[in-house]
């Protein structure tokens, strides 16, 4: 299958989604599966995976229902509370649907010491008993703490979601190239070449901004551990959804060893099970 593994779908509520700021104006507003839809066959996905886009079970149980009715959406992940005494049965709940792949958080919002936290881990130790994923939601800065995350859960699967935000507008990094390739020792973990055109200062780019940054990424996971994300509708503020397929695959096209299939849907199967 082709599949698009990140992107969501809101009621806008201004309190809610307060996260989108002014700069990104244009996408206050309703995004369902009917909006979404003629996208993903306009090009040739067979499905995608709605990702949460807010910390409740109130939007788990939205994303579930959505895709109930909607075929296309393979896949859902979603939001428990990991610190929670109740975590445990919440997890046994939604894990009923067949459809819940995973877990998000925003991690990239919580304080320097949550990621570490025991009450944090403890939840994420429960993930496997159910056979679900943990999206990493972070900010390049987090990536050390994220490092030793996975490596106390070297059997829970883990993908990095966006290649950790980097400031596109500003070029690479050391710390953030050195971080990635530790990260991706971990064999457990994949990495989303995903949200990078709402990285980039004041929303401008051009296209081969961002090879320096697939080039770290896909040496470091390789053809088997990237998959492609549209972040839609979010990267609607910096562009389109065409746009953000044009240059991933302008860049991965040409990619030998059948890197390409594996990053457009192969990967993302094998990773949600789906």
């Amino acid at each position: 299958m082709k599949i698009d593994s990140h992107q969501h779908f809101w009621s806008y509520n201004p309190h809610r989604e307060s996260w989108i700021t002014d700069d990104m104006s244009g996408i206050r507003r309703d995004f369902f599966p009917k909006d979404l839809e003629p996208l993903l066959r306009q090009n040739k996905f067979d499905g995608c995976i709605a990702v949460q886009a807010n910390d409740t079970e109130a939007e788990s149980q939205f994303l579930l229902d959505l895709a109930a009715h909607n075929d296309f959406i393979k896949g859902v992940v979603g939001w428990v509370d990991l610190t929670a005494e109740s975590c445990e049965e919440r997890l046994s709940f939604f894990s009923q649907n067949s459809l819940f792949k995973g877990i998000r958080y925003t991690l990239q919002k919580e304080k320097p010491d949550f990621i570490l936290n025991p009450l944090f881990k403890r939840g994420i130790s429960l993930l496997s008993k159910f056979n679900l994923t943990f999206d990493l939601l972070v900010l390049e800065h987090q990536l050390p703490e994220v490092i030793q995350l996975v490596k106390e859960f070297p059997a829970q699967p883990f993908v990095l979601d966006h290649m950790a935000k980097p400031q596109v507008s500003k070029g690479l990094s050391y710390d953030w190239i050195e971080n990635i390739k530790l990260l991706s020792s971990y064999k457990n973990v994949y990495c989303k070449v995903s949200g990078f055109l709402t990285e980039t200062e004041d929303f401008k780019w051009l296209k081969n901004n961002f090879n320096p940054f697939f080039d770290v990424v896909s040496e470091a996971f390789g053809e088997n551990r990237l998959m492609y994300g549209s972040d839609w509708p979010v990267c609607l503020a910096a562009g389109s959804y065409a746009d953000t397929l044009e240059i991933v695959e302008d860049y991965f096209y040409t990619q030998e060893n059948g890197l390409f299939k594996k990053l457009m849907g192969i990967n993302a199967e094998k990773f949600y099970h789906l």
